[in-house]
């Protein structure tokens, strides 16, 4: 019996906070560039290469927090980076680029490289304020997707208005930390029970 187990710890960033470089400007930095600000629309994103997309192209038309640098890659790029996405379709390229920002403890993602990752880009679903990650340890981003859809099909369209309310009694509780998770989850477990 196999006893792999998906170790990746899952956080969720304020990547409005961070400065994000991508390399590359295909189909790859699209899709990348794409789920960045759908989750992240303030994200400050620097893109390089030498040929970018026009679908690229009309993205930053309207972020002007994207900037694009249309040339090769040079390691002065990492200068001032929090995190890196590597998508240029070229594997000795990126293993250089990734070991690059290894120098520089700039955490990394490969794309379609599992082995050169610091982190993987997980399928999320986001339902107004709740946001669930989806991670398959990077072995199937298909999976993920199949995950993602249906999850977003399971999930009621009012659970924003669940939130809202379950803020509001949480905002109204009085006693300590233990009594208030006490009373919201007793709370839930009655919504959940409702809903089955």
């Amino acid at each position: 019996m196999d006893q792999r187990e998906n170790f990746l710890f899952p956080i969720f960033l304020k990547l409005e906070q961070l400065n994000l470089l991508i390399v590359g400007g295909g189909n790859i930095a699209l899709e990348k560039i794409t789920a960045v600000i759908k989750n992240s629309p303030k994200t400050n994103v620097t893109l390089v290469a030498p040929e970018v997309l026009k679908e690229i192209t009309d993205l930053a038309l309207n972020h002007p927090n994207i900037k694009i640098i249309q040339r090769p890659f040079t390691q002065h790029d990492l200068a001032g980076r929090d995190l890196l996405i590597v998508a240029t379709g070229d594997k000795a390229l990126s293993a250089e680029i990734k070991n690059e920002a290894k120098k520089r403890k700039i955490l990394c993602n490969v794309a379609d490289t599992p082995d050169l990752c610091d982190f993987y880009l997980g399928s999320i679903v986001k339902k107004g304020d709740l946001k669930i990650a989806i991670s398959t340890n990077g072995k199937s981003p298909t999976l993920a997707k199949r995950m993602r859809e249906l999850l977003e099909e399971s999930l009621p369209d009012t659970i924003q208005q669940l939130m809202d309310n379950l803020q509001a009694i949480r905002n109204k509780l009085s006693g300590d930390f233990t009594h208030k998770v006490k009373v919201l989850n007793e709370l839930t477990s009655e919504l959940l029970k409702k809903t089955e």
